[in-house]
């Protein structure tokens, strides 16, 4: 519960409404048929990762294939042995930007390295998804850019940033500006922000 939250980092009761904004909004992404793209840089690229682990497997709870999913399955292909499907685990779909090793290498090197997240969204990103872009100044240029071509293509940006909030703060539809301003201290706090939110989506989506 946000309560929880707040009691052990009550620094971040400044930025309660708009965390609890953004959980609403990744619910009904994921309710809707979306999917999260994620961008960052160094510290921010690994919290994408991150985001995209917590997600699109079990995090707090098992998320086990349900007996009607399994039949369904194995009716479409018949040797699928139940020791697989016993052993996956339901996932939200999650995509952490960064990870596009060589297509973020080819783009940087034969067209531009300040657009590498936008080319991934505008190749990506469908109307119901949502972007979320990570960076402590709410500045970075190619995470800029990214938020710039998901709101071309009607898709909704959640930033999470520092207290300043950067251009972020005003191009994001919901901006989670922790109260920091040091890279360290703001990645320290953006963990809890998401580790928060990744729990009460899978709370929602899955039984224990």
């Amino acid at each position: 519960m946000l309560n929880d939250l707040l009691k052990r980092y009550p620094a971040l009761c400044v930025c309660a409404d708009d965390i609890e904004s953004s959980k609403n909004a990744i619910i009904e992404c994921f309710k809707n048929g979306g999917k999260l793209l994620l961008c960052g840089n160094g510290g921010s690229c690994a919290d994408c990762d991150h985001i995209a682990g917590e997600l699109m497997k079990g995090y707090l709870k098992k998320r086990p294939v349900s007996p009607d999913k399994k039949a369904e399955m194995k009716n479409r292909c018949n040797c699928l042995d139940d020791s697989v499907l016993d052993n996956l685990q339901c996932g939200l779909p999650a995509v952490s930007l960064p990870s596009f090793t060589a297509l973020n290498t080819a783009f940087c090197n034969d067209v531009d390295a300040q657009l590498v997240y936008a080319q991934a969204v505008f190749a990506m990103a469908d109307k119901n998804d949502i972007l979320i872009a990570l960076s402590t100044s709410g500045n970075s240029k190619n995470v800029v850019d990214a938020v710039k071509v998901a709101k071309g293509l009607g898709v909704k940006v959640i930033a999470l940033t520092g207290d300043i909030g950067g251009k972020l703060k005003t191009l994001s539809d919901i901006s989670i500006c922790v109260p920091e301003t040091e890279t360290y201290k703001i990645q320290e706090l953006h963990l809890p922000v998401y580790h928060y939110i990744c729990a009460e989506v899978e709370d929602y989506f899955f039984e224990r």
